[in-house]
């Protein structure tokens, strides 16, 4: 799914209006209809809600949504600012007609403050839009400051008042605290960024029907990883295949006392279907390693950590997962990037060992894949002020050192050397526990072995274990769901995904 910015946003309803045919006010209608059946199938427990309206665009879907709210039998109190009534053309239309409902209430902001905190009461946020361009300020944010007060279930329509839809918000600004935001026909960026994204809460993405011409040909960088990307991505196995057709991995890592992280990543790529693994470790894992993972074949790499890496041919590398720093370790691996040339996979503490020198990154191999969280990152590349700061950085580094970012976060950002932005929305906090992030590593080393591209092989191994995350905190809760249930639910995603693409072959 693209992320379009709020201009192309504007243009895409233009062109809507102008080529479907429909008018605004009729749109505007349909963006209200989207969210009043939304609001009966998801939270039709609830029989009240407070509608608070701006004067612009949304504001007028505000008023629509009271509307529609009412005459499907909900009880219905409309907040605006009856001192400055300069209601946008749409907005006023359909001011007009909430007022010829009787049995709607019509108060002004004022009343807000004298509301008791009502936990069966829904507010709806219909105040500013994405076409928001300054921080609120005065009695605005003195609006907002009392709706955030307030403990009752809150909804925002396109987008939290008083955030900007393509660009982080300063720590002051106030903004509506949704519990969860009701947007139109695409994520906006900022919702993906934490410093933001706590404020849009639950998101839900609503078809409106802009005109699916104008997005098809609408240029964009910047992406959601949805199933119909994953499913044109993925590649269900040949009958008439075996075990060389799905290449062969080689997880590097462990040293004494970490070797459950490359158990954890040596099994993520068996269940995602490495043809042949193979798992590089110090032998003091030796034990560990064969009984745990039978179907892995073992490369002594040290006694007690690693302290050499052979290179094999037509191999794909994932190196990292409790691998350590001491010296040998760190002289093994620089010798093994000086002479190995084809794309791997980096995390953890190989790029702990990069990080030391500066010079180190261009040892990386083009077209690889590292996969560092916040911390990692900023080791490697330098401190940056917010989340978007380290994504423009990290767009730089990708395209000098030609190399896929993936930049771990809550919504995992894949980074390509050409710009391209793939934002996941798959994952949980329950992936908030050590051991996570080794899955990762061996969930990508073994796609890109499948001869997957590095885009590919990030883009879906990102979303794999996301999703199978999912699945797992489903079945155990996100406090108790551990690393190893994460793997386990693999298998599920692949059965929906195998199911998928034979009967919508996309």
């Amino acid at each position: 799914m693209k992320i379009l910015p709020k201009e192309k946003i504007r243009l895409a309803d233009q062109f809507t209006i102008e080529n479907e045919p429909i008018s605004s006010v009729n749109l505007m209608e349909r963006a209200a209809l989207s969210c009043v059946e939304w609001v009966e199938q998801n939270v039709k427990h609830y029989t009240k809600f407070y509608v608070c309206c701006g004067n612009g665009n949304n504001g007028g879907d505000g008023f629509a949504i009271a509307r529609l709210l009412y005459l499907r039998g909900f009880d219905v109190d409309v907040f605006f600012d009856q001192q400055d009534q300069n209601f946008s053309t749409d907005a006023l239309v359909n001011f007009k007609r909430l007022k010829e409902i009787s049995g709607i209430s019509l108060k002004d902001f004022d009343e807000i403050e004298k509301l008791r905190s009502d936990e069966q009461t829904i507010i709806i946020d219909a105040l500013f839009g994405i076409g928001l361009s300054r921080k609120l300020d005065g009695r605005n944010q003195k609006l907002i400051e009392n709706l955030n007060k307030k403990n009752n279930p809150k909804i925002s329509i396109d987008i939290p008042s008083g955030m900007f839809a393509d660009k982080i918000n300063s720590k002051d600004d106030v903004i509506f605290r949704a519990d969860v935001t009701l947007t139109f026909q695409s994520w906006k960026k900022s919702f993906l960024h934490p410093e933001n994204g706590i404020y849009a809460g639950k998101v839900v993405v609503l078809d409106i029907k802009l005109s699916s011409k104008f997005i098809e040909t609408a240029q964009t960088d910047d992406f959601v990883i949805d199933d119909t990307l994953v499913t044109e991505i993925f590649k269900p196995r040949d009958d008439f295949s075996h075990k060389g057709t799905y290449g062969k991995s080689v997880i590097a890592g462990g040293s004494y006392g970490k070797i459950g992280a490359v158990v954890l990543a040596v099994k993520s790529a068996l269940k995602t279907g490495s043809g042949l693994t193979f798992v590089l470790a110090p032998d003091c894992g030796y034990e560990i390693l064969q009984t745990s993972c039978p179907e892995v074949m073992f490369i002594n790499g040290g006694e007690k950590v690693i302290s050499h890496i052979e290179i094999q041919e037509n191999t794909v590398y994932g190196i990292g997962p409790g691998l350590g720093t001491e010296d040998s370790t760190e002289k093994s691996l620089l010798k093994f990037l000086e002479n190995y040339h084809s794309p791997l996979v980096l995390d953890a503490d190989a790029l702990n060992i990069l990080s030391q020198e500066k010079h180190r990154l261009d040892l990386i191999p083009k077209k690889s894949i590292i996969t560092p969280h916040p911390k990692e990152f900023e080791r490697l590349f330098g401190t940056t002020e917010n989340s978007f700061e380290r994504l423009s950085l990290a767009k730089i580094k990708a395209n000098e050192l030609d190399i896929i970012i993936v930049l771990k976060d809550h919504h995992t950002q894949i980074i390509t050397p050409e710009g391209k932005v793939y934002y996941n929305i798959t994952g949980n906090s329950g992936l908030a526990k050590g051991g996570s992030g080794d899955i990762l590593t061996g969930i990508i080393t073994s796609l890109l072995a499948q001869k997957y591209s590095s885009e590919e092989a990030s883009v879906l191994g990102v979303w794999l274990h996301g999703k199978s995350a999912d699945f797992a905190a489903e079945r155990y809760s996100k406090e108790s769901m551990q690393p190893s249930d994460v793997i386990d639910e693999l298998g599920n995603v692949f059965l929906n995904l195998n199911r998928r693409k034979l009967f919508f072959g996309r």
